[in-house]
């Protein structure tokens, strides 16, 4: 496309943190981590996602202390399990034709 000046300043990587500052859009975007995590188990995919969300929150100063130290042992928690628990989780959903939402509280 002629004329099309893509920003070159900024990086994919903060374009999306911006683009999840909303409650709405964090969900969406973690929602379909999971989802995709129903096609084969990436535990790195996932725990990036959580950190591209808790990213997004810190530059706004919306982590709570509590939320913070609760990313920190859950991320710890995906590192060492591959997060085992959270595909149990999913795939036994998937079996039941039941899936995982995430929703704006």
């Amino acid at each position: 496309m002629k004329g099309l000046k893509v920003p070159t300043s900024r990086s994919y990587h903060e374009y999306l943190i911006s683009s999840l500052k909303t409650p709405e859009s964090a969900a969406s975007y973690i929602e379909v981590m999971l989802e995709l995590e129903s096609e084969g188990p990436e535990p790195e995919l996932l725990r990036a996602g959580f950190k591209d969300v808790v990213d997004a929150y810190l530059q706004m100063n919306k982590l709570s202390v509590e939320a913070k130290l609760i990313y920190e042992k859950l991320d710890l928690m995906l590192s060492e399990s591959g997060g085992e628990e959270i595909y149990a989780l999913i795939t036994l959903l998937n079996e039941l034709g039941l899936q995982l939402a995430i929703t704006v509280k």
